[in-house]
């Protein structure tokens, strides 16, 4: 039976994600997840891909900037509120943030983050193996 679930931000569950940002854990439904990653000013996340899940982004405050790359096409977006952008399942994805208050985007993530002996409360950490870390372009 599936559950109804609900949270504050203030109150979710506070993890350190593979590309070094804060993230709070949402809600999840069978077919997807949700998580709301920050970083501070003038950091730069670890870059990234995923093996088995993509997201898509919504920007809720601060300014920045998304790198992704994928088959040979690359580009560069500006983070701002209300952007939103999509990262495939092997895109190559970083992070920055470009301005003076914290940067925050709210993440959907399909099928949802894994779980499990590998996932969030396997050893190594918020979906043990799932995110794998790659060269970036900062």
């Amino acid at each position: 039976m599936a559950k109804m679930e609900s949270t504050r931000l203030q109150v979710a569950r506070r993890v350190r994600a593979r590309d070094g940002s804060d993230l709070r854990i949402l809600p999840t439904v069978d077919g997807a997840s949700m998580a709301h990653a920050s970083l501070p000013p003038g950091a730069i996340s670890q870059a990234l891909y995923h093996r088995t899940v993509e997201e898509i982004w919504y920007c809720v405050s601060g300014r920045g900037s998304l790198w992704r790359s994928l088959d040979g096409r690359e580009n560069v977006i500006k983070l701002r509120p209300g952007v939103s952008a999509s990262i495939p399942r092997g895109t190559r994805f970083q992070f920055r943030n470009d301005g003076d208050k914290r940067l925050a985007v709210v993440i959907a993530t399909a099928p949802p983050w894994p779980e499990g002996p590998r996932g969030r409360k396997g050893r190594k950490g918020p979906g043990g193996d799932e995110a794998v870390a790659c060269d970036g372009l900062w």
